[in-house]
């Protein structure tokens, strides 16, 4: 077997399915008629490890370690009460583990009975945690309770690791400290000249393994995380030690934030190339390179190394393809049916990230928005907007249903634009799809109870968006385009329609307050009571290089710590903010009171309770978030507002009545839908002319307009339309799946 690119995601990223951007490539190069091969060693290593020959591998390499060492009873002495009881209990980790592993990989569901029983799996200390959370699983299902069993199953075996053989494993990440904020390559450099671990040993067995077998030319690396950095480094010091006419590089997320910069020539003695941004063209570049039709200076936003030091290759005339150039995301050669779903802990979106399989597909490159101060609006990744089409977008979903067996899709938008997720749902109705999918949004006023509903219909099940600070004044200078009212409705337009919310919560930005951080967590309190949230995660702003906060910090009263640049990476900026609150202190109450929120307990306690330090009382009024809700925008319809009837078409029988001696022709129209039936009856010409639409409407979900429908409604020769369409029979057909859009 030949092949020009080997495609590498390397240890680790995700345990339930696969990082996307292999795929992506992949995909693109079938468009042009490239071999290309990819892998995922991340689940391949896990696959490895956790499996009744590795654990016995690992049991015996950590017995021998003890006895290498002449007073290996000191080191005995020297573990953890937990480490020795899972050496203890090895026997019971040997019966247990591949049927654990089929479990969870979806293919041996009637273990959850035997897990729940409790007595099947050996526990150490992550089962401690159990009690705790027996009344968070009460509701839960026999086989989420079994999935989140067997994650602590695994977490403890992933303790035993980190202390008696490997301190940088992890089950998302790898050695991420040492891809961190590493201004300079050095710590990084020394680790990667130290013996080979366990986990490095068993990563590059299964890559020499593939290298033999594929035999490429060029192996490329999606390094998004810094999780997974120190591994593509071991990999492509491998290649590059026994594979040395093989040429290696690194695109991927990581680089397109932390690398752009890059100076120090030590890290070409790894990777061949370095990329950012968009991967197509470049990869294509490289391509052509090593087959002699291109020259070196021919690369695009390319880092490489000329007379002994890095150069970046720009070439900005060549052209980036259109998203609608770049094909169908192809994951053949992973091992999609042995990932497996895990249940970490208890919050509903955090979940859907660990469990199940999802397509990952994406509606629009870059953000529609692009302007919140915090993000890194500066590069292509964000600033590039540029939307798929929708009928192209649900082709590509087709296809990777019938290529993945899947219908799950993950839209992996900075924020989805709401018209194009409307003209997806449309697609997918017309053509029938069962699929489920969530997506990333902005919490703005477009998305009406209408447009929510019409989504869920289609099949929307989540969406994740930030609230950020929760403060008016913050997310004015966020510049993030809504207030806390709007955000509140939004969420209850949602919420209503059966579609979970997730939001991102920021703590510390500039100049916030501690006031305006009792404040935010007020606001976030009263939107989980009032069942408008189901979901959310505190995370600490941090000043990002590329962020208009780094750029012009003076409006924001930050003061950089440093500008110094470093050689290696460079992304997460220290600095001081001299107006703001000492915001390290507020993390463990915001994430506590966050918790039991989601479980709809303890709103009634003082937010003073959350917080060992004396804060602030909130100025909140404590009806905000009700009031808001409470405020409806009175709009008049537009014209050219689309309306989609979700329903079947009606039936019709005809009857007479007499009303003060006079006879009436009615119609009795009768709507079925999954749940139910019901009936309105109107006069016979309104029936009648009811029905004709609701043909034309159900047979292509194709929309018409409210001007449109107006106009009919008058050619037909009906009088009163603004009386009818506010009619009582009418206002009952709108609330069964009659959408104004």
């Amino acid at each position: 077997m030949n092949t020009k690119a080997f495609l590498i995601t390397p240890p680790f990223t995700q345990l339930n399915t696969p990082y996307p951007a292999t795929a992506y490539l992949k995909g693109f190069l079938n468009t042009k008629g490239i071999a290309a091969t990819q892998a995922d060693l991340g689940i391949e290593v896990i696959i490895k490890l956790f499996s009744k020959q590795g654990l016995t591998d690992m049991f015996s390499y950590i017995e021998n370690s003890k006895a290498q060492i002449p007073n290996h009873k000191q080191v005995e002495a020297n573990l953890t009460q937990n480490a020795e009881r899972i050496l203890a209990l090895r026997a019971d980790y040997l019966k247990t583990i591949d049927a654990v592993m089929l479990f969870l990989q979806g293919k041996n569901p009637t273990l959850a009975h035997l897990i729940c029983q409790e007595d099947f799996l050996p526990e150490a200390s992550r089962f401690a945690q159990l009690e705790e959370l027996d009344w968070a699983f009460g509701t839960m299902g026999t086989q989420d309770k079994a999935k989140h069993l067997a994650t602590l199953y695994l977490e403890d075996i992933s303790d035993l690791i980190v202390e008696c053989i490997d301190p940088h494993f992890g089950f998302s990440r790898y050695a991420e400290r040492l891809g961190r904020s590493a201004n300079t390559f050095d710590e990084l450099y020394e680790t990667l000249q130290q013996p080979l671990t366990y986990i490095d040993r068993i990563s590059l067995g299964l890559l020499h393994e593939k290298m033999l077998d594929i035999n490429p030319q060029m192996v490329c690396f999606s390094v998004p995380f810094p999780g997974n950095l120190y591994s593509a480094f071991r990999c492509a010091q491998f290649i590059k030690q026994h594979f040395p006419q093989v040429k290696t590089a690194m695109g991927g997320g990581f680089p397109n934030t932390e690398l752009r910069s890059l100076s120090d020539a030590r890290v070409m003695e790894f990777f061949d190339f370095i990329t950012l941004d968009d991967g197509e063209a470049p990869i294509e570049c490289l391509i052509e390179h090593i087959e002699g039709k291109r020259e070196l200076s021919q690369l695009k936003r390319t880092f490489t190394l000329v007379n002994g030091e890095v150069a970046y290759i720009d070439n900005s005339g060549c052209k980036d393809y259109k998203q609608s150039e770049v094909g169908t995301p192809d994951y053949s050669d992973l091992l999609l049916d042995q990932y497996i779903s895990v249940i970490e802990i208890v919050n509903p979106m955090h979940r859907m990230w660990s469990d199940g399989r999802w397509n990952k597909l994406t509606m629009a490159h870059g953000c529609y928005w692009g302007k919140c101060t915090f993000c890194d609006i500066s590069l292509d990744y964000i600033k590039v907007y540029e939307p798929v089409a929708a009928r192209l977008l649900v082709d590509r979903m087709e296809e990777l249903i019938v290529q993945t067996g899947q219908n799950g899709f993950h839209f992996v938008d900075e924020a989805a634009p709401p018209a194009l997720m409307r003209e997806v749902a449309l697609e997918i109705l017309r053509r029938n799809l069962a699929v489920s999918w969530w997506t990333n949004i902005r919490f703005e006023k477009s998305f009406t109870r209408d447009l929510c509903l019409l989504l869920k219909a289609s099949g929307c099940i989540a969406v994740s968006g930030g609230l950020e600070v929760a403060s008016d004044r913050l997310l004015e200078l966020i510049q993030k385009g809504v207030t806390v009212a709007q955000v509140a409705r939004v969420t209850r337009n949602f919420t209503e329609a059966g579609i979970m919310v997730h939001a991102y919560l920021m703590y510390g930005f500039p100049t916030q307050t501690a006031q305006e951080t009792i404040d935010s967590l007020e606001m976030v309190r009263q939107m989980f009571e009032a069942g408008i949230l189901q979901s959310g995660f505190w995370h600490q702003f941090a000043m990002t290089a590329h962020s208009p906060v780094r750029l012009e910090p003076e409006k924001f009263g930050v003061v950089k710590d440093s500008d110094i640049v470093g050689i290696f990476a460079n992304n997460d900026i220290m600095f001081s903010d001299k107006t703001g609150a000492n915001h390290d202190k507020f993390s463990f109450g915001l994430k506590k009171s966050l918790f039991n929120y989601m479980h709809g307990i303890c709103f009634d306690y003082d937010l003073q309770d959350w917080f060992d330090f004396k804060v602030p009382r909130t100025k909140v009024n404590p009806d905000f978030i009700y009031n808001a809700l409470q405020e409806e925008n009175n709009f008049n319809i537009k014209p050219t507002a689309k309306i989609v009837w979700l329903g079947n078409k009606p039936s019709i029988r005809y009857s007479t009545k007499n009303k003060k001696g006079q006879s009436f022709e009615m119609a009795e129209l009768a709507f079925h839908n999954k749940k139910g039936n019901f009936t309105i009856q109107v006069p016979k010409e309104q029936g009648e002319w009811l029905v004709r639409i609701f043909d034309s409407m159900v047979i292509s979900y194709k929309p018409v307009t409210f001007q449109q429908i107006k106009k009919a409604y008058y050619d037909a020769g009906l009088e009163d339309f603004e009386l009818f369409w506010d009619s009582k029979q009418v206002r009952k057909i709108k609330s069964a799946g009659l959408l104004l859009l």
